[in-house]
């Protein structure tokens, strides 16, 4: 008797779960308890430092990547991404700290180039997988969660096998590109939030957590619209060169829902 197959994964459950809340978790749990009590507000239990923040933070994805793996005997992409994502944003916390609340200088710069490094990364993945067997865009896009893949390369003959490389090979620099967008999206609303941050204020590192919040929430409307903008776009070109090729209609391209 076959095993049940599993349901595939929801991406942006997965974004939401492994990178979003993480971020956002570290942010609330890193507050120093003496350094809020010294700024005359009322310190809490969840205000652990960013030492003790950073560990319960990169243990939701840390959880949620073994689970993932337990169950379906591979490893949860975004599980890594949110892992190094919430790892840098914690040791770039822990290094500009300092005890009496302010924070080293260069903090602006040096948490914007870590916002525009992790989708510049992803871009260059995207790219440089291309030729492997396991290429990206079927991790994140032309996969057979979405698309009946075996109806649709058993269309595909000899002679179309060039005209469907050439295809996928032009859908792989669209997606790519979306992250391309997201790093200088990332980077320059980094900046714009921390114009004005004066690090050697008393209050400098809870200024600091108050901007990687809002870092984190306005990137879902500043870096996310314009990234699913690209992701529909090559989802729409993707399927229209399908089409072409295999003569089939979108219900039949498409898995259904």
């Amino acid at each position: 008797m076959s095993a049940t197959p599993h349901k595939p994964e929801n991406p942006l459950v997965n974004i939401m779960v492994n990178v979003l809340v993480p971020v956002l978790a570290l942010g609330t749990l890193s507050k120093d308890p003496a350094i809020q009590e010294k700024l005359g507000k009322a310190a809490h239990w969840w205000q652990l430092g960013p030492v003790y923040g950073l560990a319960i933070a990169l243990a939701l994805p840390l959880g949620y990547g073994i689970w993932f793996f337990v169950r379906n005997r591979k490893a949860n992409f975004f599980s890594l991404i949110g892992l190094v994502s919430v790892l840098l944003t914690g040791c770039i916390t822990i290094y500009l700290w300092n005890k009496d609340g302010t924070v080293k200088p260069g903090a602006a710069a040096l948490y914007g180039l870590k916002e525009a490094a992790i989708p510049l990364a992803l871009a260059f993945a995207i790219l440089l997988s291309h030729r492997t067997p396991n290429p990206l865009l079927r991790v994140f896009l032309y996969n057979d969660a979405l698309f009946d893949i075996p109806k649709i390369e058993g269309k595909i003959g000899a002679d179309e096998q060039p005209g469907y490389a050439a295809l996928l090979w032009r859908s792989t620099r669209l997606f790519a590109t979306s992250f391309f967008v997201s790093s200088v999206l990332n980077l320059g609303l980094s900046l714009f939030l921390f114009r004005g941050f004066d690090h050697t204020a008393g209050d400098a590192l809870e200024t600091y957590n108050a901007i990687i919040g809002r870092i984190t929430w306005m990137s879902m409307l500043v870096v996310l619209v314009p990234a699913f903008g690209f992701l529909f776009m090559t989802l729409h070109k993707l399927v229209a060169g399908l089409k072409e090729l295999t003569g089939l209609t979108d219900e039949e391209i498409m898995l259904p829902r």
